[in-house]
């Protein structure tokens, strides 16, 4: 295996994120804001009188999904990032409130922004120690979504699919009354999906996603956004025997498997060169083919995660292993 190229962003991701911005532009809402919005979310009803016009998100998962619709608009707020914001959506996040960068905003500056939806990736943003729960925002007549693939009640979650993360995509464009936008944004991932699986730059090689941690290696398994990566890209996950999005995996593993590829998840609290820095360090990581050879392929975190920035994600590894997904 050749030397890869060590780098976060690619010409190709970005062509794509500038598809993904043309296609989902759009000034104003789909509808006149009369109708009501009703739809299931982790076996709760979501309720709305009409589209969000003051929407908060917890995550930068929820962000993203809001901003691929161009959404900002109807935006009081946004919180909690894992990495930087994508290039395509800076211009839009710096004119929404920014109500803690680094953390769960407190419930008081929350409720401040006076919001009709508030919208998370994960279950965790609605426990009594972050914001509240669901229940005490219905109480105030707000109404709340979390990903499907976060919900508390994990018989409640789907499997994490392309077409899972579609309808997400598609309840974001429903809640906001943005139907159109939220149908490019899908129509434009499945588009480029196809190229990257036509190409399958990874056939025949094995991968380690090494998402964090030193001691015990947390890795993507075989049911989370890693592993349909590494499916579409045509490689084999070395942890797919593992059930999970991600988990504790082992040295042991990793060295018995010696993989082709290690892919590194570039996140604000555990950076991609941090992690290379300590497997060519490590006296026996060292020794693994993949860092013999330098083969190791960057993506962030947040494209790393099922939304609408996966797909990037996806483009970003297959263009580092050679790949022409554009």
């Amino acid at each position: 295996m050749s030397t890869l190229v060590y780098r976060v962003v690619s010409a190709a991701a970005l062509s794509i994120a500038a598809l993904l911005v043309l296609s989902a532009c759009s000034g104003s809402p789909d509808d006149d804001g009369t109708a009501a919005i009703s739809l299931q979310n982790c076996g709760r009803t979501v309720t709305l009188d009409g589209p969000a016009e003051r929407a908060v998100t917890l995550n930068q998962g929820a962000t993203e999904t809001a901003l691929s619709i161009s959404a900002e608009r109807q935006m009081a707020g946004t919180a909690y990032l894992d990495d930087a914001i994508a290039p395509q959506w800076q211009a839009a996040y710096a004119q929404i409130p920014v109500l803690n960068e680094k953390d769960y905003p407190s419930r008081e500056a929350l409720l401040e922004t006076k919001p009709d939806l508030v919208l998370a990736s994960y279950s965790s943003a609605f426990d009594d120690k972050a914001v509240g729960s669901h229940e005490s925002f219905d109480e105030l007549g707000i109404a709340t979504y979390v990903s499907p693939f976060g919900c508390q009640d994990k018989s409640e979650r789907p499997p994490v699919s392309w077409d899972s993360i579609a309808i997400e995509i598609t309840d974001y464009g429903r809640l906001f009354g943005r139907d159109t936008a939220a149908d490019a944004v899908v129509a434009q991932m499945r588009e480029t999906l196809a190229g990257i699986e036509s190409s399958a730059p990874a056939r025949n090689t094995s991968i380690f996603w090494y998402d964090s941690g030193t001691d015990t290696p947390f890795v993507g398994g075989n049911a989370g956004g890693p592993q349909l990566i590494i499916d579409a890209v045509g490689g084999t996950n070395i942890f797919s025997g593992a059930d999970g999005a991600w988990l504790d995996g082992s040295w042991e593993a990793v060295l018995k498997a010696d993989p082709d590829v290690i892919v590194l998840a570039d996140a604000s609290w555990d950076t991609a060169e941090a992690k290379r820095e300590y497997l060519r360090s490590d006296p026996v990581l060292k020794d693994l083919k993949a860092v013999r050879d330098e083969a190791f392929v960057v993506v962030p975190f947040s494209a790393s995660t099922p939304g609408p920035r996966l797909i990037e994600g996806a483009a970003l590894i297959a263009e580092q292993l050679g790949g022409d997904p554009a």
